[in-house]
């Protein structure tokens, strides 16, 4: 089937408007596919935040994506509108470094970090490889900071730390981030689960009452709040003061420091927390997200 011009136009929009466009057979949180996993666990290696475009959910898409850039398979990688075509190509840039190059992400030297790990953790990690011959532990932290075990093949290059017999291994952005690493294995009503203190992740995004709120933007003049709403919700509601994200809060928010207060909101605190949670991953270190949001601040204040 050709492609026609509405579907063309929709590609070319999506396209032009992110950095960087996956095309992929699902989530991230759920891939529908092994290839699009395995991009999605490289791009989350080296950058906290991306477009994806789920071609499962969009028919036209999923077809004309690949008549657009003339590759028959699915995931395709876009960074600045030029195609990186599929994940076999992916893995062969990461191995080589270009990959990096082209995300505008350097490629770290390889160091060794310090890992602390519980006794109840590693011990639970050599029963695991014990069960799982050939397998080897992996650990990953992404560019967003969220960290994760897994028994896998060992790649080439991988950087292995050695804690009290328990043999690790780490891609070296991981190795990066993880110097200092405390992980410890804990109970909950659901089960075990591990927690990872890491001292190199920046501070969580703090949470705000609108009562709060309201006092900052009685009493401070410069306050940061940002909508992170559609227009078409502004129009009804907005909080005075509070700037729309668009491009040209994006652009001022790229040359603040790291450490400049920036608050969002939303409709009830969900779209806001995201946002702030990738801020977060690019190292901002004052951020707050506004509990329960427009709704909150219209049952107190309207």
């Amino acid at each position: 089937m050709a492609l026609d011009s509405e579907t063309r136009g929709m590609i070319e929009s999506i396209v032009n408007s992110h950095k960087v466009v996956l095309f992929m057979k699902g989530t991230p949180e759920q891939p529908q596919c092994g290839f699009s996993a395995s991009t999605i666990s490289t791009l989350n290696m080296l950058v906290p935040d991306y477009r994806t475009i789920n071609v499962l959910e969009h028919p036209d898409i999923r077809d004309g994506i690949k008549d657009y850039g003339n590759w028959p398979t699915i995931p395709q990688l876009y960074v600045g509108v030029e195609l990186i075509v599929g994940n076999d190509i992916v893995q062969d840039m990461l191995k080589s470094g270009e990959l990096g190059d082209v995300l505008g992400v350097e490629t770290p030297a390889a160091t060794t970090p310090e890992i602390h790990i519980g006794a109840t953790a590693t011990e639970t990690m050599k029963n695991a490889l014990a069960s799982n011959e050939g397998a080897t532990l992996h650990l990953k932290i992404s560019a967003g900071w969220n960290h994760a075990f897994s028994l896998e093949q060992s790649p080439p290059g991988a950087i292995q730390v050695d804690v009290d017999g328990l043999q690790i291994n780490l891609d070296p952005w991981s190795a990066t981030r993880a110097n200092g690493l405390k992980v410890e294995l804990n109970d909950t009503l659901t089960g075990t689960s591990f927690s990872f203190d890491n001292p190199n992740a920046p501070p969580p995004v703090k949470q705000m009452t609108v009562q709060d709120l309201k006092k900052r933007l009685d009493d401070e003049k410069d306050l940061l709040l940002i909508d992170v709403r559609g227009a078409e919700e502004r129009a009804v509601s907005s909080i005075d003061r509070a700037v729309p994200w668009n491009e040209e809060t994006m652009a001022l928010v790229e040359t603040l420091p790291i450490d400049t207060e920036v608050i969002f909101h939303c409709a009830s605190g969900g779209r806001s927390q995201s946002l702030a949670e990738i801020l977060r991953g690019r190292g901002f270190t004052n951020l707050y997200n506004v509990t329960g949001g427009m709704e909150a601040w219209s049952a107190e204040y309207e």
